[in-house]
């Protein structure tokens, strides 16, 4: 059996939503198109992989294994596209994946000696995208901030940086050097909070369960707008803090919280010339331990 990767994007679109109306919004067809889409693809797999009744729709334990699968599939085959046309190109080139805050320049002059003929091109990504943009072939090695899913990478340590928490300048630990974590217990988080064990430890409104929904952030402007009105804090690694300044926020060091890890990451599978020599350019000019 030769596997639709239509159908199987239709299914990852309902298994997300788990709503046959709004994936069909999302993909743009008629839900009747989508239902009979689902259930062809159901009869080719001998099994169905969505329960269906008045409550709602829900995963089967074989729709569960299917999306499990199939996302990365989708994925690799979007990279397989994107490689094969970017190889049918005179120039060849390579895409560099960065997060906001890491300055890329040395490290992309002294591949350019190495490789002087090959098209440099950049991709600002966020803590959302940073692994999505490798595995579907959007960039051919990212500089990325961990942790990660490491599944399928191959993984190459850069340097360490500390991380500041970023207060609204009215805030009441404004006129402080330094903070602990435990001054931020109180402390409304705008982010994830495994992203920051150490608050999620002793945050009050973790151990209270009184904590207000965190809408998506995608960009660092946008937490520091909320930051500036007092929405709550944020915290960021000090290349991040320090490239994003504005007067009614301030970034202040945290004694005992951990440091960020900025690595280089890319697809295990890989075996690019240009990847190798981007990564010891990078690992030459920007692996060392940034000062505290």
């Amino acid at each position: 059996m030769d596997l639709d990767l239509r159908k199987l994007r239709y299914f990852v679109a309902v298994a997300e939503e788990l709503h046959f109306g709004r994936a069909a919004e999302r993909l743009h067809i008629a839900q009747p198109v989508l239902s009979r889409q689902i259930r062809s693809l159901e009869d080719e797999l001998g099994v169905e992989v969505f329960d269906r009744d008045r409550r709602g729709t829900l995963l089967t334990p074989a729709g569960e294994q299917l999306l499990q699968d199939a996302v990365p599939l989708l994925a690799s085959a979007r990279a397989l596209l994107r490689r094969a046309k970017a190889a049918g190109q005179d120039t060849p080139t390579l895409t560099i994946g960065f997060m906001p805050g890491i300055t890329l320049t040395p490290a992309t002059a002294a591949f350019s000696t190495v490789r002087p003929g090959v098209n440099v091109r950049l991709l600002r990504t966020s803590w959302d995208d940073q692994v999505d943009v490798l595995l579907d072939g959007r960039a051919d090695i990212g500089v990325v901030r961990l942790p990660i899913d490491q599944h399928g990478l191959q993984v190459r340590p850069l340097f360490t940086e500390p991380r500041l928490v970023m207060l609204p300048a009215e805030h009441r630990l404004a006129d402080r050097v330094s903070v602990t974590v435990r001054d931020l217990a109180g402390e409304h988080l705008l982010q994830d909070p495994d992203a920051v064990p150490e608050w999620r430890d002793v945050a009050l409104e973790l151990r209270d369960r009184r904590r207000p929904e965190v809408p998506a952030i995608h960009q660092v402007e946008e937490k520091l707008e909320l930051v500036a009105s007092g929405a709550g804090i944020c915290v960021l690694p000090l290349s991040t803090a320090t490239f994003y300044t504005r007067p009614d926020v301030i970034a202040l060091p945290v004694e005992d919280i951990g440091p960020n890890e900025v690595a280089l990451a890319w697809v295990a599978s890989r075996r690019s010339p240009l990847i190798h020599d981007f990564a010891e350019a990078a690992a030459k000019t920007l692996g060392r331990t940034r000062p505290r």
